[in-house]
């Protein structure tokens, strides 16, 4: 990367050289790391003019913490995600650098809780609160949360002399820089602890169980996953807690069926009602509603309830309810029913043909008096 490559090469060979020692990339390699603190230290100097010219004239000297720059003089890797996050905005990598949310705290971030929440129809189109009673990780009531057995425990760590953080000078391909890293021996807490806790044996958290209290929009769907950031285990050592994911499971409806923000019916009518029309009672998510099926209704026939449906997720609107209407044909029936239908069967308006059907009244006196 020279000094003198324009905003947009330059942001696209970062992009390229922090993707590939980005730490989720590569957990627990350091090298890895310290390149990727480099790559971000070289971005911070080629893409702010004063930076550079003071870097092209005095070398790393210009851009150290006297001269107001040096980033490695007062940031580490919360920093780098913090404030060079925006470079991934408009690629297509953006959400996994930006996804890389470093914890502000010392400690381990505690991992993901995840529950299952049925619901209903009726559920989803309105959106509901729970509460629920979890088995998760809790801050140690003993210590709050440091893992020490009391204050006299607590000791500045000797290897960062409790900054938390270890500067050093490395050679880069612009030559001498410093980089700070968080200090392995504390974690970045600055602390060391010479006795543990006696119920948490250090570790700062302890198996309990929470009350957990949140809000399902309406509008969910089966196998979506909603995440409340906090509400997870909480991490070793005042570690950050992880994040509750909720699983929706949506439990089928007796009657209704779900197509998007639209629910189907299916409505059976016999073959009277079929023909010579009917006003039925139907079920929908938020009661019954009455249609009228007019004369001659064919089976396949769909009718449309207006905002009978369920609404769209985070927007305006509801979805419709269709009713398709099946002409039930009885599969069972006693002699009299027979020779009735059979009669039917004879007759010409129950000939599926147009051409074999009874001529209409005032057609057949038009022949007649044409004749």
């Amino acid at each position: 990367m020279t000094r003198t490559v324009e905003e947009t090469e330059l942001k696209k060979s970062y992009r390229k050289v922090a993707m590939q020692f980005h730490p989720d990339r590569n957990p627990g390699d350091k090298e890895a790391e310290d390149k990727f603190k480099e790559a971000a230290e070289a971005y911070e100097i080629l893409s702010d003019p004063d930076k550079r010219a003071r870097y092209d004239r005095m070398g790393h000297a210009g851009v150290d913490a006297n001269y107001g720059g040096g980033y490695g003089q007062n940031m580490n890797m919360d920093d780098i995600f913090a404030n060079f996050g925006n470079i991934f905005e408009d690629s297509p990598f953006g959400s996994f650098f930006g996804g890389s949310s470093r914890s502000q705290s010392s400690g381990q971030r505690g991992t993901n809780l995840r529950v299952k929440i049925k619901m209903s129809l009726e559920e989803i189109a309105t959106g509901i609160k729970k509460k629920i009673r979890v088995n998760k990780q809790i801050t140690c009531h003993t210590c709050g949360g440091n893992g020490a057995k009391d204050r006299s425990s607590v000791k500045n760590c000797t290897k960062c002399n409790g900054a938390g953080h270890v500067r050093e000078i490395r050679n880069t391909f612009l030559g001498q820089m410093q980089t700070t890293s968080t200090c392995s021996a504390c974690h970045g807490s600055g602390k060391t602890v010479t006795a543990n806790c006696p119920t948490c044996k250090g570790d700062g958290r302890i198996s309990g169980e929470d009350t957990l209290e949140f809000e399902i929009p309406a509008g969910v769907a089966d196998g979506m996953q909603l995440s409340l950031s906090g509400k997870g285990n909480v991490g070793a050592k005042n570690g950050a807690p992880g994040d509750l994911i909720i699983t929706i499971e949506e439990i089928p409806h007796e009657h209704l069926e779900r197509d998007g923000v639209n629910l189907l019916y299916d409505l059976n009518i016999n073959i009277a009602d079929a023909a010579v029309g009917q006003t039925i009672e139907v079920p929908t998510i938020d009661g019954r509603a009455r249609i009228k099926i007019p004369p001659g209704t064919q089976s396949g026939k769909i009718f449309r309830l207006k905002s009978k449906g369920l609404p769209a997720l985070q927007s305006y609107g509801k979805g419709d309810q269709l009713v398709q209407v099946n002409v039930w044909t009885p599969q069972k029936l006693n002699d009299d029913e027979k020779q009735l239908l059979e009669k039917l069967r004879q007759m010409p308006n129950f000939n599926p043909d147009p051409g074999k059907q009874e001529k209409g009244f005032f057609q057949r006196m038009k022949e007649m008096f044409n004749n």
